[in-house]
């Protein structure tokens, strides 16, 4: 099960209302996990809103019942059964936050590969290349509303969930997310380590890289000790991304810890959060920038961020340290 970052993420979520909307066949099959996901939202204090179809028919009535005594904090809608649901649920609201789409799966590309975030300049591209895999139908003819919606500052955030246990607060509250996020106002910031919370999200997204196998161990306490040395890349105010700063000489810092949460790799959070530590440590003096990885990800970004493989041995000492690893250098 991921991890959950529950007063980190519920910050930014203060004061801000979450809909969350569920077709009749996937809210009578995974009734139990939404409704604990919805009732989750409402104790750390945020505003739901549930939006279904079930028909309003004496055969529903216990059904519709139990909805409203186990989510009496959540405005329920139900949408008219001659309604197309996504036209109704779009057009109910305005200047929401987050507005999640709980479906049977996630976008996904051609491997199978969930999609993690996207602008709706992406999206639109996805369902030209995807669209194929979409298996709702109808919800393929709702994402370019979707992204209408999103341009028109009706809606901040769309997620589309695949239906489960634990999905919707999986995805709010993880590093990891369990579904595809669709937004333009992505508004980042780069600053140094200030906050304990901050050191906790460092935490987690370096331990998916390190089971990966790309990256070290850096333990909580190794974090703690270090503070001063790294610093983050926030999206909305959450930790989305971490470097480590490691002084070599007057002149010579590496890189190390280049980490991008889950959600937002390939969305050019790397390069932004590369491209801001060379500029603060530029302006402390430094002017040689290295780094040690066999992760091909991280190698292609510094290739277009002009470092060169170093093949005339410099750095013995530190090379020494992780025999086999490439070293990249750039100097300005």
């Amino acid at each position: 099960m991921a991890r959950l970052y529950i007063k980190e993420y519920s910050r930014a979520l203060a004061g801000r209302r979450v809909c969350v909307a569920c077709r009749q066949g996937i809210l009578w099959d995974h009734f139990d996990a939404i409704v604990a996901d919805i009732k989750f939202l409402c104790r750390q204090n945020i505003s739901t809103s549930l939006y279904h179809n079930i028909p309003n028919r004496f055969a529903n009535q216990k059904t519709l019942d139990k909805l409203g005594r186990r989510l009496p904090e959540t405005r329920i809608v139900r949408v008219p059964a001659d309604t197309d649901f996504y036209t109704y649920v779009l057009d109910h609201e305005a200047h929401v936050h987050k507005l999640i789409f709980v479906e049977r799966k996630y976008l996904a590309d051609t491997r199978g590969h969930r999609i993690n975030a996207l602008t709706t300049r992406d999206a639109r591209r996805t369902l030209t290349a995807y669209g194929d895999l979409i298996a709702n139908t109808n919800f393929k003819g709702a994402l370019e509303r979707i992204c209408r919606k999103i341009e028109q500052g009706d809606y901040e955030r769309v997620h589309i969930l695949p239906a489960g246990r634990h999905t919707i607060r999986n995805e709010l509250f993880s590093i990891e997310g369990t579904g595809t996020l669709i937004a333009n106002n992505f508004t980042e910031s780069f600053t140094q380590v200030a906050s304990a919370g901050e050191i906790s999200l460092i935490e987690g997204i370096l331990r998916l890289y390190r089971n990966e196998g790309f990256l070290k161990p850096r333990t909580r306490d190794y974090l703690r000790a270090h503070h001063a040395n790294f610093y983050v890349t926030l999206i909305d105010g959450i930790v989305v991304g971490c470097i480590e700063k490691k002084v070599m000489d007057r002149e010579t810092v590496e890189i190390g810890a280049l980490a991008i949460s889950t959600r937002f790799r390939n969305q050019r959070v790397g390069l932004f959060t590369l491209r801001s530590f060379m500029a603060e440590m530029t302006r402390n003096g430094y002017r040689r920038f290295i780094s040690l990885t066999n992760n091909p990800k991280l190698r292609d970004l510094y290739l277009r961020m002009g470092f060169e493989k170093e093949e005339k041995g410099l750095f013995p000492d530190r090379r020494r340290q992780s025999p086999g690893v490439a070293l990249y250098l750039k100097t300005l």
